[in-house]
């Protein structure tokens, strides 16, 4: 059985608003903002959430402390805030420590970041492993400041608390499973990383619908730590993991992106091509890197899943990269329904993909007598459709997948799967065991 190819309507603006509703929360690594988050996302999909105490040991890593943060600001000499948390949550460098002291400029400006290339920008930073503090603005700003007394304040707190993930099982027909990441640590950024949780989300929803041979995990985690927390709670699990994907950077205007699994020969490498090749998009495909999101802990050696990652245009190849430049604006309505759509068509081309065996294979079967065959004759859409059946009946011999069989063809893998169901319904095909 296979998955319908219908298309959500205004499926591009139900993400687009969702991205709305959660750009103003404040995430980092750990934290209320995540749990917020992750409360949400539970409106939608039944999410788990998982907490993970302060200090619990995950491989070469330990989690830290809880960051929270209340209120920041810097005020000028006559009591203005300059700076203001509550007008930006990207002004405050992430995990910043408690301060609150009067200082000049001079020793101020150590604290404070700017992108002189793009002056109307507040950059991203964090200091997640540092404990310092500082302030983000824009170049503007920064040229603004006079000489004189300033009072800073970022009201935070560091405690023992923990790291929280959300977690959204499918069962499937099989205990097979694909896995599903998106990180979930940024704050007001909507490319990096609003549009790879949304979009995982929306998939989530709609394939809880939908007919499973696999069964599928979802998971929801800060950037690095958190897959590297939730990979060493899991470890007794992994061995089910047939397919992963990495979501990312989903709703600027660039082409595509696949990067692939660390061996480069994965299913999932070839069905992200195949999708890809077949969606009218333009895109490319990259070799895998030890550098990037969290592929690079999910192909770690001593776990080297089957993971790959899609983005639409990488990390730090645009200039809005983490930066307020990453806003409502950036993300475009017809780069997420798209974006969605691959997504969506990659799945379905992984639930597809089976052997089966022919049940007449000794030369061609008659197709015209089972009204497979020009039964709608001059139907130039037709005569792909019987190609797709006549190249499955030929390589439907128990040692070629539905995705060979498109491979070797040409033709979409959606096209060939629909062939399948033809010729299931009159005899011709049989599924081999355990597909």
């Amino acid at each position: 059985m296979h998955v319908k190819r219908t298309d959500p309507e205004h499926v591009g603006e139900e993400i687009h608003e969702l991205i709305e509703r959660l750009y103003p929360i404040c995430r980092s690594i750990t934290g209320n903002g995540v749990r917020e988050t992750l409360s949400i996302l539970q409106q939608y999909i039944a999410l788990e959430v998982h907490e993970v105490p302060t200090g619990t040991e995950v491989f070469d890593w330990v989690v830290p402390k809880e960051w929270n943060i209340r209120d920041a600001y810097i005020k000028d000499g006559k009591g203005r805030r300059i700076v203001d948390f509550h007008n930006s949550n990207l002004h405050v460098v992430s995990y910043s420590v408690p301060v609150h002291e009067r200082m000049g400029l001079s020793r101020l400006k150590a604290h404070l970041f700017s992108l002189p290339e793009h002056p109307d920008w507040i950059p991203y930073k964090t200091s997640y492993y540092d404990e310092t503090w500082g302030f983000c603005l824009s170049h503007n700003q920064l040229l603004a400041l006079e000489e004189g007394e300033y009072e800073v304040c970022i009201d935070s707190e560091l405690s023992d608390g923990s790291l929280t993930y959300g977690e959204y099982f499918l069962p499937g027909k099989r205990t097979d499973e694909v896995l599903i990441y998106s990180h979930i640590c940024h704050p007001s950024l909507c490319n990096d990383n609003l549009s790879g949780v949304v979009i995982a989300t929306y998939l989530a929803a709609w394939l809880r619908d939908q007919p499973r041979r696999y069964s599928y995990r979802f998971v929801f985690a800060p950037g690095t730590i958190g897959s590297i927390t939730w990979l060493c709670r899991n470890e007794e699990r992994l061995e089910y993991i047939r397919h992963g994907l990495v979501l990312a950077l989903l709703g600027d205007s660039g082409k595509f992106t696949y990067k692939q699994s660390r061996s480069g020969n994965e299913e999932i490498d070839r069905i992200l091509a195949h999708t890809l090749r077949h969606s009218g998009c333009d895109y490319s495909v990259e070799a895998f890197s030890p550098y990037g999101y969290d592929e690079r802990q999910f192909c770690s050696p001593g776990i080297n899943l089957p993971v790959g990652r899609l983005t639409r245009t990488p990390e730090g190849r645009y200039p809005e990269y983490h930066t307020s430049g990453d806003n409502l604006d950036f993300v475009r309505v017809g780069s997420l329904a798209e974006s969605f759509s691959v997504c969506r068509d990659a799945i379905m081309a992984i639930e597809s993909n089976a052997c089966y065996l022919s049940n007449n294979p000794k030369c061609e079967p008659h197709l015209g007598r089972r009204g497979l065959y020009r039964k709608r004759g001059g139907d130039s859409d037709f005569a792909g459709m019987e190609m797709a059946l006549l190249w499955v009946l030929n390589l439907s011999d128990g040692n070629h997948s539905l995705l060979d069989i498109a491979e070797r063809s040409g033709m979409p893998l959606w096209e060939i799967a629909s062939a399948v169901d033809e010729l299931l319904l009159v005899g011709l095909l049989r599924a081999c065991e355990g597909a």
